[in-house]
């Protein structure tokens, strides 16, 4: 049963319409006894139904082609911008962002690993510790009053901002000696850097702190449905020593596998609804194929500002909106 608490008056105009998406009748089922006000509730409506997933579409598009190449994964763009442009209650945002963080990792997985952009043996351990704490954050996130949330998500995002302003990141840190625990895991590498057309062998050291702060990442993941691959490349470029490429292929590998714990929490609670999932996730996942791509022909940094200036603009509109100085 779909916890009715996640069904607000003004939405349930989106649930007349799910007839219309099979694929959406495979993640969940529409209450029978919704019927009748959903429809009275799309007859009072002025705008098409088809209008705002064909919009979600177009966005998540190109959301996924700069998210894998920036290393931020989908969600965080994703939440802040459906959220404030969007006429759709901020649990369902959130929930269809951990999807669509998920499934942009998903799609770019394979061509990161074969590039040798991602490492399975450095993404696992990390990824174990941000399952964890997900799911944390996730149950205290959906209990969380909206506007609170929206605020807290506003004020994170424009702090995400500011660190990718004044993070000093190295394309290539030197790490003098891997740690102990990295050696025992055997987590190293190396990868073809295409611009330069060189080797460049790699490995990591401070791995006890990175599992500590990933566990901290998790959490915040979690809570606002962001994925946090936002913060998954600073931890593994600026503390663990990664190379950068290296660091936002591997956390797209990473998001895969944290986003999903909480995702399953925003599911059984009734958090995602598929008329936003579906056409969010395709499109990401689309956009994501082509991203994986330009992660090997274009400069980080180019991505990097994009990125950044995109989510000056989301924080605080976000912030606003949950002031509610702006509607």
């Amino acid at each position: 049963m779909i916890n009715q608490r996640f069904w607000p008056d003004s939405y349930r105009n989106f649930r007349s319409v799910f007839w219309l998406l099979p694929a959406a009748l495979l993640l969940l089922a529409l209450p029978a006894e919704a019927a009748p006000a959903a429809a009275a509730a799309a007859a009072a409506t002025t705008t098409a139904w088809w209008v705002w997933p064909l919009a979600l579409f177009v966005v998540c598009f190109f959301l996924g082609m700069i998210a894998v190449p920036a290393g931020v994964g989908g969600g965080v763009l994703f939440v802040p911008i459906v959220g404030s442009f969007f006429p759709f209650h901020l649990d369902f945002v959130r929930g269809a962002g951990l999807l669509v963080a998920m499934a942009s990792a998903l799609a770019a997985g394979p061509s990161l690993l074969k590039n040798g952009m991602a490492n399975l043996r450095l993404a696992m351990p990390l990824a174990l510790a941000a399952s964890i704490s997900s799911i944390a954050g996730a149950k205290l996130g959906l209990a969380l009053p909206a506007n609170i949330v929206q605020i807290s998500l506003g004020l994170t995002v424009l702090g995400i901002a500011a660190l990718m302003i004044s993070a000093k990141k190295s394309e290539f840190p030197h790490v003098a000696q891997p740690d102990r625990l990295s050696q025992t895991l055997g987590i190293q590498g190396v990868f073809r850097d295409v611009i330069s057309g060189k080797d460049i062998p790699w490995h990591i050291h401070r791995t006890p702190m990175g599992l500590v702060l990933f566990l901290i990442i998790g959490f915040l993941g979690g809570l606002f449905g962001v994925g946090a691959g936002w913060a998954n490349v600073p931890g593994l470029n600026l503390l663990m020593g990664v190379p950068l490429k290296v660091a936002a292929g591997t956390s797209s590998m990473i998001l895969s596998m944290a986003s999903s714990s909480a995702t399953w929490y925003y599911l059984d609670n009734g958090a995602i609804l598929p008329i936003i999932a579906v056409p969010s996730v395709v499109g990401m996942m689309i956009g994501a194929r082509i991203g994986a791509h330009l992660l090997t022909v274009l400069k980080a940094s180019v991505i990097r500002n994009m990125v950044i200036a995109i989510l000056l603009f989301a924080g605080i509109r976000t912030l606003l909106k949950g002031l509610g100085w702006w509607i």
